[in-house]
């Protein structure tokens, strides 16, 4: 029997799957929230306590976050720091810099406690299935304490080194996202132009060397003009910033990063911010 006793923080679309997941397997005893109605709502559905991150971290050995920004992650990580008990661990699904998550960690260290900077990836579908591939940075004795709870949604833990590799692991991954998702845009937006039915397209493409999670998963509903439930634009903007500059640090091109952080800043100009990124293909098409 597991002694792990898990808090969540940040009930997003990926967040309220993944918790739900904590549940599933008997590990979750409370969940928190910016907004605490819906908070109130997850604890009230799955029989859970709806509490404040301080309170989670009194009740907690183990407190999971998954929030936006960078400045979300510390603020949240110095209230768990200041309440809880030695030995807790914060595992931090967001997508953030690796200096956010080594100060945490030192946040977290100066309690008697230790971080995880854990960020995912397999969009909401992955959260939702529990198939995400989770990129870890930290210690690898704490790393093995919480492997238990990290399966409830993780189909691949890979880790990835000290604090911050898990972060560094995610820009790489976030410069492969914005490039596919320029490609599969531009190609089916050519596609639509030439009149090609997406019935035998998309299969015929999946077929072959162009096949993708992104062609799979968003090819049919970009051609309807579904943009609803996915990885909204103005979240990989935020990330695509963070990887530019890890990339200009490294010293390495990045193109497609700038181009994409573009694209992006167009979009949300123009109002699609909240929209799955596939809307990207908006820019793509035929200007009549």
């Amino acid at each position: 029997m597991s002694d792990l006793r898990v808090g969540f923080i940040g009930l997003g679309a990926m967040g309220w799957a993944m918790a739900a997941h904590l549940k599933r397997v008997g590990l979750l005893a409370g969940v928190a929230n910016r907004s605490p109605a819906k908070a109130q709502a997850f604890a009230t559905e799955h029989g859970v306590v709806a509490a404040t991150p301080a309170e989670l971290a009194k009740m907690c050995n183990v407190v999971v976050l998954c929030v936006t920004a960078d400045a979300d992650v510390l603020a949240v990580t110095r209230e768990i720091a200041a309440n809880t008990k030695p030995g807790t661990v914060v595992i931090d699904h967001s997508t953030v810099s690796s200096a956010t998550a080594k100060q945490a960690h030192a946040l977290m260290q100066a309690a008697g406690s230790d971080f995880l900077d854990a960020p995912v990836s397999g969009g909401v579908e992955g959260a939702k299935n529990g198939k995400l591939s989770i990129m870890l940075g930290g210690d690898a004795a704490t790393l093995a304490r919480v492997k238990p709870m990290l399966e409830a949604y993780g189909a691949r833990i890979g880790h990835m080194g000290g604090i911050g590799a898990g972060q560094d692991t995610k820009a790489v991954n976030q410069v492969l996202v914005a490039g596919i998702a320029q490609a599969v845009c531009e190609g089916l937006a050519l596609g639509e132009a030439l009149g090609l039915d997406p019935a035998v397209l998309l299969p015929t493409l999946a077929s072959g060397a162009a096949a993708n999670w992104f062609l799979d998963k968003r090819g049919a509903t970009m051609l309807r003009n579904e943009f609803g439930g996915g990885f909204k634009a103005a979240l990989l903007h935020k990330d695509l910033r963070i990887v530019r500059e890890v990339a200009q640090n490294a010293g390495t091109d990045h193109s497609i990063v700038d181009k994409s952080i573009g694209d992006l800043a167009k979009l949300m100009e123009q109002g699609y911010g909240d929209e799955e990124h596939s809307a990207l293909i908006r820019l793509k098409r035929r200007k009549n």
